[in-house]
Protein backbone atom coordinates (compact mmCIF):
# COMPACT_ATOMS: atom_id res chain seq x y z
CA UNK A 1 0.00 0.00 0.00
CA UNK A 2 2.82 2.41 0.87
CA UNK A 3 4.56 1.58 -2.41
CA UNK A 4 1.38 2.32 -4.35
CA UNK A 5 0.99 5.71 -2.64
CA UNK A 6 4.65 6.51 -3.23
CA UNK A 7 4.33 5.77 -6.94
CA UNK A 8 0.98 7.58 -7.33
CA UNK A 9 1.55 10.55 -5.00
CA UNK A 10 -0.14 12.99 -7.41
CA UNK A 11 -3.41 11.07 -7.11
CA UNK A 12 -3.15 10.95 -3.32
CA UNK A 13 -2.51 14.71 -3.22
CA UNK A 14 -5.43 15.24 -5.59
CA UNK A 15 -7.80 13.34 -3.30
CA UNK A 16 -6.56 15.26 -0.25
CA UNK A 17 -7.10 18.62 -1.99
CA UNK A 18 -10.47 17.47 -3.27
CA UNK A 19 -11.60 16.41 0.21
CA UNK A 20 -10.37 19.61 1.87
CA UNK A 21 -12.02 21.79 -0.78
CA UNK A 22 -15.30 19.90 -0.56
CA UNK A 23 -15.25 20.09 3.24
CA UNK A 24 -14.59 23.84 3.15
CA UNK A 25 -17.48 24.41 0.75
CA UNK A 26 -19.93 22.38 2.84
CA UNK A 27 -18.87 22.96 6.45
CA UNK A 28 -17.94 26.65 6.54
CA UNK A 29 -20.48 29.41 6.96
CA UNK A 30 -18.10 32.17 5.81
CA UNK A 31 -18.44 33.00 2.11
CA UNK A 32 -14.72 33.77 1.67
CA UNK A 33 -13.81 30.35 3.07
CA UNK A 34 -16.34 28.76 0.72
CA UNK A 35 -14.66 30.50 -2.21
CA UNK A 36 -11.26 29.27 -1.04
CA UNK A 37 -12.77 25.77 -0.91
CA UNK A 38 -13.94 26.14 -4.51
CA UNK A 39 -10.40 27.14 -5.51
CA UNK A 40 -8.91 24.11 -3.73
CA UNK A 41 -11.45 21.87 -5.45
CA UNK A 42 -10.50 23.37 -8.82
CA UNK A 43 -6.82 22.86 -8.09
CA UNK A 44 -7.46 19.19 -7.34
CA UNK A 45 -9.21 18.79 -10.69
CA UNK A 46 -6.30 20.53 -12.47
CA UNK A 47 -3.85 18.19 -10.76
CA UNK A 48 -5.95 15.21 -11.82
CA UNK A 49 -5.90 16.25 -15.48
CA UNK A 50 -2.15 16.80 -15.45
CA UNK A 51 -1.50 13.49 -13.64
CA UNK A 52 -3.67 11.54 -16.08
CA UNK A 53 -1.96 13.19 -19.08
CA UNK A 54 1.53 12.20 -17.90
CA UNK A 55 3.18 9.67 -20.23
CA UNK A 56 6.16 7.74 -18.87
CA UNK A 57 9.01 8.29 -21.30
CA UNK A 58 6.89 10.56 -23.50
CA UNK A 59 8.29 13.43 -25.49
CA UNK A 60 6.84 16.74 -26.56
CA UNK A 61 4.26 16.58 -29.35
CA UNK A 62 6.52 18.30 -31.87
CA UNK A 63 6.93 16.07 -34.92
CA UNK A 64 10.53 16.01 -36.15
CA UNK A 65 11.45 16.59 -39.81
CA UNK A 66 12.33 12.91 -40.34
CA UNK A 67 9.83 11.01 -38.20
CA UNK A 68 10.74 7.49 -37.20
CA UNK A 69 7.42 5.65 -36.80
CA UNK A 70 7.06 3.98 -33.44
CA UNK A 71 10.37 5.35 -32.15
CA UNK A 72 9.00 7.14 -29.11
CA UNK A 73 5.87 7.91 -27.17
CA UNK A 74 4.34 11.32 -27.62
CA UNK A 75 2.37 13.06 -24.88
CA UNK A 76 -0.92 14.65 -25.86
CA UNK A 77 -1.00 18.41 -25.28
CA UNK A 78 -4.81 18.53 -25.10
CA UNK A 79 -5.17 17.96 -21.30
CA UNK A 80 -2.62 20.66 -20.60
CA UNK A 81 -4.44 23.11 -22.87
CA UNK A 82 -7.71 22.29 -21.12
CA UNK A 83 -6.08 22.91 -17.73
CA UNK A 84 -4.68 26.27 -18.87
CA UNK A 85 -8.14 27.28 -20.08
CA UNK A 86 -9.69 26.10 -16.83
CA UNK A 87 -7.16 28.13 -14.83
CA UNK A 88 -8.20 31.28 -16.70
CA UNK A 89 -11.87 30.48 -16.09
CA UNK A 90 -11.08 29.77 -12.42
CA UNK A 91 -9.37 33.14 -11.99
CA UNK A 92 -12.38 34.87 -13.56
CA UNK A 93 -14.74 32.89 -11.31
CA UNK A 94 -12.71 33.88 -8.25
CA UNK A 95 -12.75 37.54 -9.26
CA UNK A 96 -16.52 37.54 -9.77
CA UNK A 97 -17.01 35.64 -6.50
CA UNK A 98 -14.89 38.12 -4.58
CA UNK A 99 -16.75 41.04 -6.16
CA UNK A 100 -20.06 39.49 -5.09
CA UNK A 101 -18.71 38.88 -1.58
CA UNK A 102 -17.61 42.51 -1.27
CA UNK A 103 -21.05 43.66 -2.45
CA UNK A 104 -22.84 41.31 -0.03
CA UNK A 105 -20.70 42.56 2.86
CA UNK A 106 -21.39 46.19 1.92
CA UNK A 107 -25.13 45.52 1.78
CA UNK A 108 -25.63 43.25 4.80
CA UNK A 109 -22.51 43.75 6.94
CA UNK A 110 -21.80 40.04 7.32
CA UNK A 111 -20.31 37.14 5.39
CA UNK A 112 -21.86 34.32 7.41
CA UNK A 113 -24.36 32.32 5.42
CA UNK A 114 -26.71 31.61 8.33
CA UNK A 115 -26.87 35.31 9.28
CA UNK A 116 -27.53 36.24 5.65
CA UNK A 117 -30.43 33.78 5.53
CA UNK A 118 -31.93 35.30 8.68
CA UNK A 119 -31.55 38.83 7.32
CA UNK A 120 -33.08 37.83 3.98
CA UNK A 121 -35.99 36.10 5.76
CA UNK A 122 -36.72 39.32 7.69
CA UNK A 123 -36.87 41.37 4.48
Amino acid sequence: MIELLASRYAYALMFVLLAIGLYMMIANENLVKKLIGVNLFQTAIFLFFVAVAYVEGGSSPVVPADPDPGAQLIASPLPHVIVLTAIVVGVALTAVGLALIVRIYAEYGTLREDTLREVRADD
